[in-house]
């Protein structure tokens, strides 16, 4: 008897965790991990309600993320777990959390930093992280069964 084994392939992925934010970080709202890989770039957020009532989040379709001091946008790919403006996630109670995830496409490698843009515009709440370090990097390899 012949066992076959299906074949595999590796993936190089790096990971930030915690990164460092220059602009926009605040304690209700944290950058928790970004994943790299050749294909997407996966980013990892926490969010707190600091509301008493009517606190709710959601996510702009249009946002993007691109190298800092770039004008390049890469386009929002997938959110999970964060609803897609206009349809809003509307919370319990004062303090509860919100872990959700945005994928957007891949950062060209050697990027240093990045801007996490919901919406450019002055005013508002929109969720935008500038300057975020990429430099604390870990790396693993991960294989994938085709």
């Amino acid at each position: 008897m012949e066992i076959k084994i299906a074949p595999q392939k590796v993936k190089r992925k790096n990971f930030v965790h915690n990164p460092k934010v220059e602009l926009g970080a605040k304690a209700e709202h944290q950058v928790m991990k970004i994943e790299l890989d050749d294909e997407l770039t996966k980013i990892d957020f926490i969010y707190r309600n600091n509301y008493d009532s009517a606190g709710w989040v959601q996510i702009s379709g249009n946002s993007f993320i691109r190298v800092a001091g770039s004008q390049v946008k890469l386009g929002l790919v997938k959110a999970v777990n964060i609803p897609i403006a206009p349809t809003k996630h509307f919370f319990k109670r004062k303090g509860d959390y919100l872990a959700y995830t945005l994928y957007f496409p891949a950062l060209p490698k050697g990027t240093q930093k990045i801007d996490i843009i919901e919406r450019e515009a002055s005013g508002g709440t929109w969720f935008n992280f500038y300057g975020v370090s990429m430099q604390t990097v870990w790396n693993d390899v991960v294989i994938v069964n085709n």
